[in-house]
């Protein structure tokens, strides 16, 4: 951010290069004032008066032009602040988001949005008038020090109600920033459940969850709109007052003989005298942008140095697809109790290898390690030899397939969810879709592989979004496949097109990891890893495994093998 920061200063210089013009041209107005009464009337000249006129509308065009390259100055500073962090945001809120995080990573975009809409917003203009105040106070003391030490505790006076209005907004602002977050997330989850609410008509009774944090939020965002208003208020009177007075003052001061110029340096003393306090009312009228932003800026700031930039992955030949953990230990990401206790084995080209054991035993979370999605406290997963993690994902990722036991599709086309959003390789598309038996159903749809199938592929049924996600997978010939539970929503015929897949698989030479305990998908294992409790139990060949899982009756009793171990998700 401090580089960042400094680039910024670029254009804010620039701006403030033109603000030193634009507030001089403000002056305009009253010397043309001045010069009416004191040429004009007295000479009764209109040659002059046109000439004066013609010279002070030109300094109003001229007014207006800087003032909008001022604001374009600003504006494009506003886009190339989105263009430089916005995407390294996006992915910085991907990876809070895989990590797990605690914080405000999610509203990091809405952070980088109101830092942009502050850089062209009124408030900057105001802050950049400030330093501009002490000039216009300069031209005051050379009118009269009197008038000058007037104006300046006037100054003064409006930085202790700013800082004032700063100390009593700044807490509720924070709060209710905290709680809209809250109240964001909450309804965000409510809404990505909406068919099971609706379904077992939960809505009232999560909409009062809901409207109590709003409510929560709204008591904080009301005290501190309140602040905010009550010291605009002030700010104001206080600057109407100082502007009466300043020229009541000026008056007396005339009166007395203590200053030169008449009326004339009385109109020029009061206009300044607004000059140096009208900026800082402004930023109070504006408090709540400024603070806004400042706090935006921190939470930028913090979560940039909490998730640091991806390091630049070697780049590597394409993998051949061996797998190997060694001795591994895992957690979810943020947590410290491990899931999985010294978890080894080995996934070889050309072979599958079944992932089996109770629910709760860590299966999925191994799935999540192996491809890389969560660290390893101790040990490594390899793949030909190289740690999972050194592997660039872009380039890693067209040799990977990986089916999660929640799918997930994404709004598009199915051809596009397919080819994983990539170029659309319809040749590839098809052949991923006969693999997994999802060409018979595509024949059926109106559009093809053009059909839209809505956010979450909210068009398909379970077995279809599971087909999808399955080809998806497979996209490409992947060296490197691992499916957690692919037959979950899956009827007997899909059930029967995933063991045809698994088995061409094989055949093309990628190493398959699945997650099941289907008999019908473990009749095509090689290798079988049985874990219990996130700790090895059995790993072997899958004939031997099932040996031990299932010891040979004895002469006249059922035969072993019928229905394979129970298992769950993990």
């Amino acid at each position: 951010m401090q580089k960042l920061f400094l680039e910024m200063a670029v254009p804010v210089r620039r701006a403030f290069f033109f603000s030193i013009f634009i507030n001089l041209l403000t002056l305009a107005p009253t010397l043309y004032m001045m010069q009416v009464y004191d040429r004009v009337i007295y000479s009764r000249n209109v040659t002059t008066l046109v000439m004066l006129t013609g010279l002070v509308l030109g300094l109003y065009v001229l007014t207006v032009v800087l003032d909008f390259v001022r604001g374009e100055i600003m504006a494009n500073a506003a886009l190339k602040l989105d263009q430089t962090l916005g995407e390294r945001l996006f992915d910085l809120v991907f990876d809070a988001s895989l990590r797990r995080l605690p914080g405000g990573a999610n509203h990091a975009l809405a952070d980088l949005r109101n830092l942009r809409d502050f850089l062209s917003s009124p408030a900057v203009m105001a802050a950049m008038d400030v330093p501009l105040a002490l000039l216009f106070l300069i031209l005051i003391y050379l009118i009269n020090p009197v008038l000058g030490h007037f104006s300046l505790i006037g100054a003064l006076l409006q930085f202790i109600l700013t800082y004032v209005q700063e100390r009593r907004t700044d807490p509720p602002l924070k709060q209710a920033g905290a709680a809209m977050m809250n109240s964001q997330s909450y309804a965000h989850g409510v809404l990505r459940n909406a068919q099971v609410i609706e379904a077992m008509g939960m809505l009232p009774v999560l909409r009062q969850r809901w409207q109590a944090r709003q409510r929560h939020f709204l008591r904080f965002q009301a005290l501190a709109s309140d602040h905010a208003g009550s010291g605009m208020v002030v700010a104001k009177v206080v600057q109407i007052a100082q502007t009466s007075l300043l020229l009541g003052l000026a008056c007396w001061l005339t009166l007395k003989g203590m200053m030169a110029g008449g009326g004339s340096a009385m109109i020029v003393a009061s206009v300044l005298g607004g000059k140096v306090v009208q900026p800082l009312v402004q930023l109070t009228s504006m408090w709540k942008m400024v603070v806004g932003a400042r706090d935006s800026f921190g939470r930028l700031d913090k979560l940039l140095q909490e998730v640091p930039p991806r390091p630049n992955s070697m780049r590597l030949p394409a993998p051949k697809g061996h797998l190997v953990a060694d001795g591994v230990v895992a957690a979810p990401p943020g947590a410290t109790a491990p899931v999985l206790k010294g978890i080894t084995l080995q996934a070889f080209p050309g072979e599958v290898l079944a992932v089996i054991g109770p629910s709760a035993s860590g299966k999925t979370s191994l799935a999540r390690v192996l491809i890389g999605l969560w660290p390893t406290m101790v040990g490594k997963v390899r793949l030909d030899g190289v740690d999972i993690h050194q592997w660039s994902k872009a380039e890693l990722g067209p040799h990977l397939g990986y089916l999660p036991q929640e799918v997930a599709l994404f709004e598009g086309t199915l051809a596009e969810n397919i080819a994983r959003f990539g170029p659309v390789d319809m040749a590839q598309v098809e052949a991923a879709a006969r693999v997994v038996g999802l060409d018979e159903i595509v024949a059926a749809l109106p559009a093809g592989y053009d059909t839209e199938i809505g956010s979450d592929g909210c068009f398909l049924s379970g077995g279809q979004r599971q087909r999808v996600a399955l080809a998806r997978a497979v996209y490409g010939n992947p060296r490197l496949v691992i499916l957690d539970e692919p037959n979950a929503s899956l009827d007997e015929a899909g059930d029967t097109a995933l063991s045809q897949a698994l088995l061409a698989l094989k055949a093309g030479g990628a190493a398959v990891i699945v997650i099941s305990h289907l008999t019908s998908v473990l009749r095509v294992v090689d290798r079988m890893l049985v874990i219990q409790e996130g700790v090895t139990k059995l790993y072997g060949k899958r004939d031997e495994v099932l040996a031990v899982l299932y010891p040979r009756p004895k002469t006249g009793e059922g035969g072993p093998g019928s229905t394979a171990p129970a298992g769950g998700g993990a």
